[in-house]
């Protein structure tokens, strides 16, 4: 059997793929299961033939692809057997179109040395381009056009120390507790010995990304197509799993390229929130070049196994193009929404992932318009002035300045993760004046996984007076009686609260802005979703959106 027979374009034939079976090596780095590398291929092949009077990409035998973040070399595997395929007729030798494709078409930037050695296993039969039993014929080197050296990363800042060498004597300044200039990265976590990846990715530690590519591929490269699933955070040296965002350094990268087209895997967080992705969002939700984005509210849809709190998407975006975004709702295996619409409503800084929740909240909230865009609710108040900060006493998750039982000076009982305790007024750092009035603890982190329909909120508590809380709740209130507090931890328990909460909740983190939809209230009155439902004249259509959406709740009082 010679070596073409067992080209990678020829796997797809074969059960199971042998792609299919990787497991990701965390959260952080996720292989691309085939499907999606290939639902994003169909998008863009879509668009181009749109755009090229229904000519097919595949057989375009000057179309540049490259994979800036490759891993398991699904992009690049699946861009080759199009190709192989569309580009018979041009070229009738099976060896030169594949020589033509893999050494002028398609590239990749491995992101560790082991995921590009699997990458070129994957696309050329070879861990070697230029192996014996590589597909290849034309590569002379080794990596042939799937890149990978070792990047350091560039550390700057850090607290000052002086050493003594002690060998010498002599006092030396040092700089410790440094930060990555290009990705952020700790140099306690990151500042590691030649035999440990540093996650220093080379596609992103640059100050001229296309320069950077020239070196890496020779020449002045212009892509037509930038594909993949890039990185998505890096630990920040923070406590328990703390980590900070760093997929949109690689969109913002891509775009610098300026490609026809980019399509690319990641986390939907940033739609309405996420560490140091303000600018970021602001950037993506005022591109008028963005024009498709599939939806993914349930990470096990695309990653089974996986959980990336906030779900996942794939977008693309056009160069050429201006106008809406199509944004499609995957739940399980099915689209139940595919809508073109603005990404951004008038007096929103947000995205609302979910198409039909658009107008079940231009039912509740008004929007004014003049010299900006105002939210406004009959109501007047929205429901987030009435939510306190993190930290509402000032008073962080490892407080333990507490004891076990009321004492003569400690009389306040604080609500904590674990068991409760008690502390005095003079160990509060805020709001001192709410410890004796009625008030919602709220968890500040929702429950479950990202299955729907969700939860979205934990259980309120009712507090009364003499109580208070560390960061592990959010103070709602406070009340003038425990009538009211009851009541609006009764409108807090309908569908419709969580519903709106949940259109702007991008993680587990159960933040004071995620209650700007919901409206305030009156809370001398119980309010149950018929109540509700009649209210906003919600149609029994909107009702089964929000049932699909929202579990019922039956919290103990």
């Amino acid at each position: 059997m010679n070596a073409l027979t067992q080209a990678p374009f020829t796997l797809r034939v074969h059960n199971p793929d042998v792609l299919t079976c990787i497991a990701n090596l965390s959260n952080d780095e996720v292989f691309t299961p085939p499907e999606i590398a290939n639902a994003m291929l169909d998008l863009v092949a879509s668009r181009w033939a749109d755009s090229h009077d229904g000519a097919s990409i595949w057989t375009d035998p000057t179309v540049t692809f490259l994979d800036p973040f490759t891993k398991s070399g699904v992009f690049l595997r699946e861009i080759t057997r199009r190709l192989v395929d569309g580009l018979a007729t041009q070229f009738p030798d099976r060896q030169e179109r594949v020589d033509h494709i893999l050494t002028r078409q398609v590239y990749g930037i491995g992101i560790t040395r082991l995921t590009a050695l699997l990458a070129r296993r994957s696309v050329y039969c070879s861990k070697f381009a230029n192996g014996p039993h590589s597909i290849v014929k034309s590569f002379t080197g080794e990596d042939g056009n799937i890149w990978f050296q070792r990047t350091e990363h560039t550390w700057t800042g850090g607290q000052r120390e002086y050493r003594v060498d002690p060998m010498t004597g002599d006092e030396k300044v040092v700089y410790t507790h440094r930060k990555c200039t290009y990705c952020g990265a700790s140099e306690d976590d990151y500042g590691r010995g030649g035999e440990l990846e540093t996650h220093a990715y080379a596609f992103i530690h640059t100050d001229d990304i296309k320069a950077r590519i020239g070196e890496l591929f020779g020449g002045t490269m212009q892509f037509d197509v930038i594909i993949g699933n890039p990185p998505y955070q890096l630990n920040d040296g923070g406590a328990g799993a703390s980590a900070h965002p760093i997929y949109n350094k690689f969109v913002e990268s891509a775009k610098s390229l300026d490609p026809r087209y980019l399509s690319l895997v990641i986390p939907a967080r940033w739609y309405s929130g996420g560490k140091g992705l303000n600018e970021f969002r602001q950037e993506m939700l005022n591109d008028a070049r963005l024009s498709v984005i599939h939806d993914y509210p349930n990470t096990n849809d695309v990653f089974p196994g996986l959980n990336v709190r906030g779900g996942i998407m794939y977008f693309l975006w056009e160069r050429g193009r201006r106008g809406n975004v199509t944004v499609t709702n995957h739940m399980g295996d099915k689209e139940f929404s595919s809508v073109p619409r603005p990404l951004l409503e008038p007096g929103l800084d947000t995205f609302i992932r979910f198409s039909g929740a658009v107008d079940i909240i231009s039912k509740v909230v008004r929007v004014e318009t003049g010299q900006a865009d105002i939210l406004s609710f009959s109501e007047s108040l929205s429901f987030a002035d009435f939510v306190s900060p993190r930290q509402p006493f000032g008073l962080g998750t490892n407080f333990a300045d507490f004891s076990r039982h009321p004492t003569a000076d400690r009389k306040i009982e604080l609500f904590r993760f674990g068991e409760n305790g008690y502390i005095s007024e003079q160990q509060l750092a805020e709001n001192v004046d709410w410890v004796n009035e009625w008030k919602l603890f709220v968890p500040y982190a929702s429950p479950g996984n990202d299955d729907y329909p969700h939860l979205v909120l934990s259980n309120p508590i009712v507090a009364g007076p003499g109580t208070a809380c560390t960061e592990t709740y959010l103070v709602v209130g406070p009340f003038a009686s425990e009538s009211e507090c009851v009541n609006a931890r009764s409108y807090m328990k309908t569908q419709l609260f969580r519903f709106l909460v949940l259109t702007l909740r991008s993680s587990q983190h159960v933040t004071q802005r995620v209650y700007r939809l919901v409206p305030k209230l009156d809370f001398s009155a119980s309010w149950d979703d018929r109540s509700l439902y009649e209210k906003y004249q919600i149609t029994e259509d909107q009702i089964g959106l929000i049932n699909t959406l929202v579990k019922p709740v039956a919290w103990k009082n």
